[in-house]
């Protein structure tokens, strides 16, 4: 289907102005369409693997969440503070503490408690 349209427009990839044969034309040339597909692809493969870094990173929080009984270290990952803090926490009668052992053991109920 040919047209006799001619419309000026201005490359999506390099910025410079040409004449376009149809409305739906977006770069000057088959180059600059190339390199825009390359640059789309890139810019995919480097989202796809921030996604990917971002759900190994949250994974070892989501099996917390699912832990009745967590230790003081899996308490700051959770919680997100020190360990001195829950200690000070403890110390104040904040929070409830169970021993097995010469470990201690936080009910993870008891956290959400506080923040209630």
């Amino acid at each position: 289907m040919s047209s006799n349209i001619e419309v000026q427009r201005i490359c999506q990839f390099c910025g410079k102005e040409f004449t376009a044969k149809t409305t739906v034309t977006k770069y000057c040339g088959d180059t600059c369409a190339k390199r825009a597909y390359k640059a789309r692809k890139k810019d995919e493969k480097i989202e796809n693997s921030n996604k990917e870094t971002y759900l190994i990173k949250i994974q070892p929080i989501e099996e917390l969440k699912a832990k009745p009984f967590l230790s003081i270290s899996e308490t700051c990952k959770l919680l997100g503070i020190s360990r001195r803090t829950i200690y000070r926490m403890i110390e104040r009668g904040e929070l409830n503490t169970g021993k097995a052992g010469r470990r201690t053991i936080l009910r993870r109920s008891d956290l959400e408690k506080i923040f209630d």
